[in-house]
């Protein structure tokens, strides 16, 4: 006969006073069924004295979403609302349906944000409980949603204040999310399984910046506000670029705190076969701009059935460590074909690197590191993403991956649409651009007619112009471009290269202008201040009898250049402001411009230097009491006493000092000067002794 053992569960709490609550539950008997520590505490809470239909507590997922993405990470909030508060809590997540009974009810994973408040149960680990034991009105935890195909999910929390515990199975303290629907032709997301689809193909990625000051106005960085060079790959499951929960590599951490790729792409280069294409656009600055102003940048970029993943980062900047990207996002369907369109919002997140909270924080590194983590409207007061209510942050870009193109045999076993059709047919191949940022370069021509005018081979040549070398340790490649082509009416792919259109329908095709969409504007051919972009389209029938522009040119405007400060070579050290002993001797230099658009600040424009020409000389008694009554005068009368008495030396009488001249600048530093001349000259005194005096002082000193 089995043997029942009773056990009493105590919660105790220290605060003011001491007080516990006592919930009592009995255990299954030995030898019968065993359900775990899980199991006993979800019954031990629903025992104790419970309210319902209370809505002073709540449990929420910060966005309020009404499904949730498999792999993604949520923060998930505990309220009180006030006055109300709670001392202790229990936080799970159960599939749908089970009783928590055993390991395998328990979904998702959660993970601590401030271990000074949540931490894992004692003997219940996928449970979520209090470190201590106090007066609180929130708690916070991430959670991360579960692989594709696992489901609805129910989280529950429960409350304990004072005595009483809320725990509903329904209402305020219980969410419901399920997996969101996938429409076909979407991403599978998380990779759960091998591609299954046949061929290549080519998509096209294009990258539409949403941080501007209007959409997000707190704190907004109006003067150096841009986004970083994107860099990303297409990739196999064996290689992780950046994601949620893991430490950014150093190539992220420079994409991150800098904004430079370089070293991103050195360890995308470096993983060889795990890498297909390496994705790169250029930096845009300002952040945004209208699209009739800047085309949105865009990338195109290969996957097959090994390396079907897609990632990517950009920074936005001034940030400490902020960016936004996608990580593993899967283009290879369940139906073993090729995502047709992909569009998604991003939010920004944290490389873990840097300490800072705001746009322009001074760069503080995060010792130890900490792994990446989305910024949530939670995050620190200072957060320019900050919202006490903890909704969720306006997206601050958007990101479209459209396939343009599929090679090879296909094997999907759903039927191509009609615009999986008009997509592959309407793709022209086009070379991957290798050109290196440092190298600006006009537009392409368009195509030169072909070199032959019948159905031998010939080929033809297009053009461009290289504008700049920054980097002249870069180097820039051709400026030529051939290809191969016919004379009108033959084919170039046919097997019978002869085959010629009756001259009527040549004659016909001569009288059409068939001209190609234009060109998205080229980049703007400088990097700040003003410049010129172009867009082109190509002639696709006989140049003869078609008179259309196939090139435009505007003007384009991006932030002006930093400017530093210049001045001026320094002046000769003036004459020392003491005729005897110790003085000082002054030189300037002038402010030709001022700092303009970030430039470097200006120097100093004034030095000063000690000078000692001589030792002054006295004689003894009346020369010496004369001195010391002109002394103690000017102890009394101070430095204006001394400017208006004359001063007597040695066998000479001095004027009164002059009044200060004019500044010789008004700003930046100039100088003023005043002179002491001999009044009356004895006939026995020195010379050296009578000769004339002059001061000079510093004036007007600030910038102009």
């Amino acid at each position: 006969m089995g043997m029942y053992r009773h056990v009493m569960l105590l919660h105790c709490y220290f605060a003011s006073s001491f007080l516990c609550t006592a919930v009592a539950f009995v255990e299954e008997p030995v030898g019968g069924r065993s359900d775990g520590y899980c199991g006993r505490i979800l019954r031990a809470q629903t025992q104790g004295t419970r309210k319902e239909g209370h809505h002073e507590f709540r449990i929420r997922v910060e966005g309020d979403p009404a499904s949730y993405q498999p792999g993604s990470t949520y923060r998930v909030v505990l309220l009180a609302t006030s006055p109300s508060y709670f001392r202790g809590f229990t936080l799970i997540a159960l599939k749908e349906g089970r009783e928590g009974t055993v390991d395998d009810d328990y979904i998702g994973q959660f993970q601590n944000i401030d271990e000074e408040d949540t931490q894992f149960m004692t003997n219940c680990a996928p449970a979520m409980t209090e470190s201590t034991p106090r007066r609180r009105t929130r708690i916070q935890v991430f959670w991360t949603a579960p692989p594709t195909g696992s489901g609805c999910v129910i989280m529950k929390a429960s409350i304990v204040q004072k005595r009483v515990i809320y725990f509903q199975d329904e209402g305020s303290l219980t969410i419901r999310l399920c997996e969101k629907e996938r429409v076909f032709g979407e991403a599978t997301g998380a990779p759960a399984m091998e591609c299954c689809a046949c061929g290549t193909a080519k998509y096209r990625l294009t990258f539409y910046g949403n941080w501007s000051e209007k959409v997000h106005p707190k704190d907004y960085p109006r003067r150096a506000n841009h986004w970083s060079a994107l860099i990303g790959a297409s990739h196999s499951r064996g290689y992780v670029l950046w994601e949620y929960g893991g430490y950014a590599s150093e190539g992220v951490r420079q994409v991150a705190e800098f904004g430079s790729p370089i070293k991103m792409e050195e360890e995308i280069r470096q993983k060889g076969d795990e890498v297909l294409t390496v994705i790169k656009t250029k930096a845009q600055w300002p952040a945004w701009q209208p699209l009739n102003l800047r085309a949105a940048p865009s990338a195109e970029f290969s996957v097959d059935r090994t390396c079907h993943l897609m990632s990517f980062l950009t920074m936005l900047g001034p940030s400490p460590d902020w960016n936004v990207g996608l990580s593993g996002e899967d283009l290879c369907t369940k139906e073993c074909g090729w995502v047709q369109r992909l569009e998604t919002d991003l939010i920004p997140w944290d490389a873990g690197t840097d300490n800072g909270v705001t746009y322009e924080s001074p760069n503080k590194p995060t010792i130890p590191q900490e792994k990446i983590r989305p910024l949530t409207s939670l995050d620190h007061p200072q957060s320019p993403f900050y919202d006490p209510e903890g909704g969720a942050i306006t997206p601050i870009a958007k990101l479209v991956v459209e396939r343009i193109a599929r090679k090879g045999e296909q094997c999907n076993v759903v039927p191509d649409t009609i615009d999986d059709i008009v997509a592959d047919i309407g793709q022209e191949d086009k070379e991957e651009d290798d050109t290196p940022e440092t190298c600006i370069y006009s537009g392409w021509s368009p195509w030169s007619a072909c070199s032959s005018a019948t159905c031998e081979k010939g080929r033809r040549m297009r053009q461009r112009m290289l504008k700049a070398q920054l980097d002249l340790s870069v180097p820039c490649p051709h400026t030529q471009d051939f290809q191969p082509c016919m004379g009108p009416g033959c084919s170039i792919e046919g097997k019978n290269r002869n085959t010629l259109k009756c001259p009527a329908c040549l004659f016909a095709d001569s009288l059409l202008c068939m001209l190609s969409p234009w060109s998205d504007w080229s980049d703007c051919s400088v990097t700040c201040g003003r410049g010129l972009q172009t867009r082109q389209r190509m002639l696709k029938s006989d140049p003869a009898g078609c008179s259309e522009e196939l090139e435009q040119m505007e003007k384009c405007m991006l932030p002006e250049c930093p400017a530093d400060c210049m001045v001026s070579e320094w002046s000769e050290w003036s004459e020392c402001n003491k005729s005897c002993g110790k003085g000082h001797t002054i030189r300037t230099r002038m402010v030709k411009l001022e700092p303009q658009f970030g430039g470097r600040a200006c120097p100093e424009t004034i030095q000063r230097k000690k000078c000692k020409i001589r030792k002054c000389r006295t004689k003894e008694g009346s020369r010496g009491a004369v001195g010391g009554a002109v002394g103690g005068q000017r102890r009394r009368r101070g430095k204006q006493g001394r400017d208006s008495v004359a001063e007597e030396q040695s066998g000479c009488r001095m004027q009164p000092w002059t009044a200060w001249t004019d500044c010789t600048k008004p700003c930046s530093g100039g100088i003023q000067e005043r002179f002491m001349v001999a009044k009356e000259r004895d006939k026995g005194a020195m010379a050296v002794g009578c000769k004339d005096r002059k001061e000079v002082r510093a004036c007007n000193v600030y910038p102009c």
